[in-house]
């Protein structure tokens, strides 16, 4: 295919209507009816296949595997900023709340660690998003889902082309894309405790040039009420403001090889009044939106900038060149209580009882015996990189090759330079009585340098696809540990890691006919662990199943198996437990087993309606087992027996979502349901203090449209307003989000 720059007008209405196509995924027809006149954002631009890892919503037939697009209009349909309640949507995916808001998702993948994400390979625009994605892969930054233009989700067969993280799949979110023509949208709303959010965009394309600016800004109160605000408010809360501007360059119409230059450069800056501190479980049943006086002063500080140059040329009809030039820098300070008395946090919420005296001064009784120590997490992240993919379309005989080659150069590191501060408590309120020297609470730096390539081919036999395909790793990973401030000493500099990896994968498609398809495949999954004792993590993921679609109804049936050679637990202070943060634990062999099922349906299809009715069902089903027995002090697992349970993975998880659209408005109500959880690994009945209760959230959006240009929206994110657990770990219970409503206008021009 011969790719040529934007042309206004005719054109760019054509490729709006082929990327709004139904396919096997989970854009659908929703919004067919609602006036087709509202601006998108439309752009011509071939590399918006070459940034997306499934290749557009009518290429998933393509994909040997389970492969999900969640596009523009879907994610509009989803209330709030969580990417969580995104997620959900996708069968095989699992998500664990940790603060109610959604801003430090723990993703995961067909049961892979969820911790913060550090085992699926996670991109922004195709690029790797975590702040150190090899030298400190569970970090706090996740891109602000609100201000995405589409989410996709690749299992088993992502292993090949992205990495280093293969075991659980590939979660890529892609931004708002330069606009075909002159086009801008702005989107406003407010609601309860103070909630305010602003998302604007602007840009335009001519013949050899186009750009984009972008701004999304959000903020509320927050909704636990502290025993004594120190802060000037009792609802700590959140404020983000993020910025970014896109500018491309691009050859004409006329030119033999067609070449884009795009940069895109970002700013995402947060405070967010945010603690580990949860509740004793006596506590949170008597009032569980309860935040203790020991938290009051609890705050993150993030500055997270992003800085992309790709280029892209067809060298000729069949062969195309993508390169990505990349940096990410973040910084943040999470200034947060550790200990009471020298004790964890986890162990006095765990045991109230034994530390009677700890659980009074966390809960603002003076104590002139005990103190406080809040510690300040604060850490420098660098991620950079060169990478270039070619994709590349030849035929040999009766066969056609569809070709991707890969080669990335990265380099990345974390620079932890941490203290801490001694409080008493004096009627309720923290003072300050010791200042800690810098340095003192965590001193190194960690930096990874690595190779990666791949080489992958679809072949085309007709009815019959099979795409073999080969990655591979050179990772070296070194941490320095220093001993004081200046870092003129060094306390120890003999910690590394080095991997050479080689990760081979097979899959098929067979397309039975132009319904029914099947599909499989086996990959090796891998994931690097860092500097520490535990060996790598590695296991062999199979998957098969069938895809079917008939008119408006569309379904997937896919049955999945992860049968790890070695699971690795890594210590953070979201697992708690008594280990040192950084430290990793083995737990040998284990197996996850699923079954992911997902249904699309237009209610009023074929019917002489004046409106549509989508509906879409995601289950998924999930069993897991340890399969030796063990004892470790990664607080997630435990003393393990061989046939306990992985943590953090429930068996059930269902989200049936139902629409009513006309021409000028649209409702969608969400249901989602989780099973029970255990938050430690275990068999049986889940003990009281670990178990994370089932729970149904319902969610409603509704819109409708004034004008062409201007609609009225409402959202209601737990319509119910249940109380649920949002988490347990690491240092007692912490509640979800209640009914939050926020109503809002959105104009197009």
């Amino acid at each position: 295919m011969t790719f040529r720059p934007t042309q206004r007008g005719a054109l760019a209405a054509a490729i709006a209507t082929a990327l709004s196509a139904p396919a096997f995924a989970q854009e659908s027809t929703q919004d067919s009816n609602q006036d087709s006149t509202q601006a998108v954002p439309v752009t011509a631009s071939p590399v918006l296949d070459r940034i997306s890892i499934v290749g557009g919503s009518a290429a998933i037939r393509d994909v040997a595997g389970s492969a999900h697009v969640l596009d523009h209009e879907t994610l509009e349909t989803i209330p709030g900023n969580d990417p969580m309640k995104v997620l959900r949507e996708v069968p095989g995916v699992y998500v664990t709340e940790e603060e109610g808001h959604g801003l430090f998702p723990n993703i995961s993948i067909r049961g892979a660690n969820q911790d913060r994400n550090s085992r699926i390979t996670v991109m922004e625009d195709g690029v790797m998003i975590a702040p150190a994605p090899y030298a400190a892969p569970a970090a706090y930054y996740f891109p602000n889902i609100a201000r995405m233009d589409s989410v996709e989700v690749r299992k088993g067969s992502s292993s090949i082309e992205y990495g280093p993280y293969t075991i659980g799949g590939a979660l890529n979110m892609t931004s708002t894309p330069i606009p075909g023509e002159a086009q801008g949208r702005v989107r406003v709303s407010a609601g309860e405790r103070d909630g305010r959010r602003l998302h604007a965009w602007y840009g335009d394309s001519e013949e050899t040039f186009g750009y984009l600016l972008e701004t999304y800004q959000d903020t509320t109160d927050g909704f636990r009420d502290l025993d004594t605000p120190q802060r000037g408010t009792d609802q700590p809360g959140y404020e983000i403001q993020n910025y970014l501007g896109k500018f491309r360059l691009n050859s004409p119409a006329s030119a033999e090889r067609y070449q884009e230059l795009e940069l895109k450069l970002a700013r995402d800056d947060k405070t967010i009044d945010e603690t580990y501190l949860g509740l004793t479980r006596e506590d949170y049943e008597a009032t569980p939106y309860r935040r203790y006086a020991g938290s009051a002063i609890d705050e993150m500080n993030t500055k997270h900038t992003q800085y992309q140059l790709r280029h892209f040329i067809e060298v000729n009809p069949d062969l195309d060149v993508t390169t990505t030039l990349y940096r990410n820098e973040f910084h943040r300070n999470w200034y947060k209580l550790a200990s009471v008395d020298g004790n964890g946090i986890s162990g006095i919420l765990a045991d109230p009882d034994a530390y009677a005296g700890e659980m009074s001064w966390i809960t603002g009784a003076n104590s002139d015996d005990l103190r406080g120590t809040i510690k300040a997490n604060n850490r420098e992240y660098v991620s950079q990189g060169i990478e270039s993919r070619a994709n590349w379309h030849v035929t040999t005989g009766d066969i056609d090759h569809h070709l991707k080659f890969g080669l990335r150069y990265h380099e990345d590191e974390i620079d932890r330079f941490q203290w801490q501060d001694e409080y008493d408590m004096v009627d309720g309120s923290l003072v300050l009585t010791d200042r800690g020297a810098l340095g003192d609470a965590g001193n190194r730096v960690t930096e990874a340098k690595t190779i990666a390539a791949f080489v992958q081919d679809r072949m085309d036999f007709g009815r019959l696809a099979v795409t073999p395909g080969l990655r591979y790793e050179s990772i070296s990973i070194d941490r320095t540990r220093y001993a004081d401030a200046d870092r003129s000493t060094i306390s120890r500099n003999d910690e590394s890691a080095d991997y050479n990896v080689l990760i081979p994968g097979l899959g098929a498609t067979f397309d039975v006919n132009e319904n029914w398809q099947l599909l499989g495949g086996i990959y090796k999954g891998f994931a690097p662990t860092g500097v520490g004792e535990a060996d790598e993590e590695e296991a062999i993921n199979w998957e098969a199943g069938v895809r079917y679609q008939n008119g408006a109804f569309q379904s997937e049936l896919i049955g999945f198996l992860n049968d790890y050679e070695n699971l690795v637990g890594q210590c953070t202070a979201s697992t708690g437990g008594g280990c040192d943060i950084g430290d990793t634990f083995d737990g040998g062999e284990a197996q996850v087993r699923g079954l992911e099922a997902l249904a699309l349906y237009d209610l009023a299809a074929g019917r002489d309606w004046a409106v549509n009715l989508p509906l879409r069902v995601a289950y998924t089903w999930t069993d897991t087992e340890f399969q030796n027995s063990f004892d470790s002090d990664y607080g997630a697992w435990g003393d393990v027996n061989q046939g306990d349970e992985l943590p953090n993975t429930p068996e059930h998880q269902l989200s049936v979502s139902a629409g009513v659209v006309g021409e000028r408005f649209g409702v969608h109500a969400t249901a989602n349901y989780v099973g029970e959880t255990r938050a430690v690994a275990g068999s049986g009945s889940i003990p009281a203090d670990e178990k994370v209760d089932a729970r149904t959230i319902f969610d409603l959006s509704a819109n409708y449209r004034l004008t062409k240009h201007a609609k009225l929206f409402a959202e209601v994110e737990n319509l119910t307003d249940e109380t649920y657990v949002a988490a347990i770990r690491p240092a007692g219970f912490r509640v979800g989000k209640p009914r939050t409503v926020m109503v809002g206008a959105q104009f197009d021009f």
